[in-house]
């Protein structure tokens, strides 16, 4: 079972890179991506782990990026995790996401919420920074419910303590990724409302592959963006973009399951795999 999609808590996941390979390994899984937000920090110990258990890793990357004004997420696979300027590039997200994480505190104490950093810092430990972690918070305080009233009222885009974030263009991302030895793959393109007119764009800019099977896809959006795939010559990927049960209890690892010969074609794409 293949599973291009998951986070652990180098990002906004809920495990450690060594329990989620072990927890898909026990799902079925056999080969498994993990593609933190922004950062390759857990790969080395999933590394570790997948070789104890017999899991193939991917190592990848997830980038928040934008496309015609909207917020597009990109897969990174088969990157090499140790590549200078994507090294560089997290240093600088890392920083950037600081800046803004101090800023949204800073927004939930004029509104009358005692949030400081120094609680944000350690639900976060030493992943890069990110709304859950702040929601998370304001759950334990019990100032929201659970964490998505925490992004219904305060954190999601345009709300409360809403915070403008660093805009890097789907274009750049895709190169900073192949650049790596990776290839490029927009996620959830149903959730992130992604149309004709910006797969096409990202297409022309070297993207590789379209998740077309996701949590967040009903029959419909995938036999839509399947269309879509064939039409710009992506590889239809897929993957359970699991974080979770405490984060995202609907994605569930092993759920979407790739065919094998879909993910040769998409390694056979990477610029590593002719290096």
């Amino acid at each position: 079972m293949i599973d291009l999609h998951s986070h652990t808590t180098a990002s906004d996941g809920q495990y450690p890179p060594a329990t989620l390979v072990a927890r898909a390994a026990a799902a079925g899984v056999t080969v498994l991506a993990v593609t933190d937000h922004d950062t390759v920090a857990g790969l080395a110990e999933a590394r570790e782990a997948a070789r104890a258990h017999g899991v193939e890793l991917v190592p990848g990357i997830e980038l928040s990026a934008f496309v015609h004004g909207k917020e597009a997420h990109i897969l990174g696979h088969f990157l090499h995790p140790e590549d200078p300027e994507l090294a560089r590039f997290a240093d600088r997200l890392r920083d950037e996401r600081t800046q803004r994480m101090e800023a949204m505190v800073a927004r939930l104490r004029e509104l009358g919420f005692p949030v400081r950093m120094e609680q944000v810092l350690k639900v976060a430990g030493d992943a890069q920074l990110g709304r859950p972690h702040l929601a998370r918070v304001l759950v334990n305080q019990g100032w929201c419910i659970d964490m998505k009233a925490a992004f219904d009222r305060f954190l999601g885009t345009g709300r409360a303590a809403w915070v403008e974030r660093f805009k890097l263009e789907g274009a750049e991302a895709i190169r900073l990724i192949r650049n790596a030895g990776g290839t490029a793959t927009l996620a959830h393109p149903g959730s992130s409302k992604m149309e004709r007119v910006e797969i096409k764009a990202l297409a022309l800019a070297g993207l590789s592959g379209l998740e077309v099977l996701s949590a967040d896809h009903n029959p419909g959006l995938r036999q839509k963006y399947l269309a879509l795939a064939a039409e710009f010559d992506l590889v239809p990927t897929f993957g359970s973009d699991f974080h979770g049960e405490e984060v995202s209890p609907d994605h569930r690892l092993g759920v979407a399951a790739m065919p094998p010969e879909l993910f040769q074609k998409l390694r056979a794409r990477a610029p590593s795999a002719s290096a």
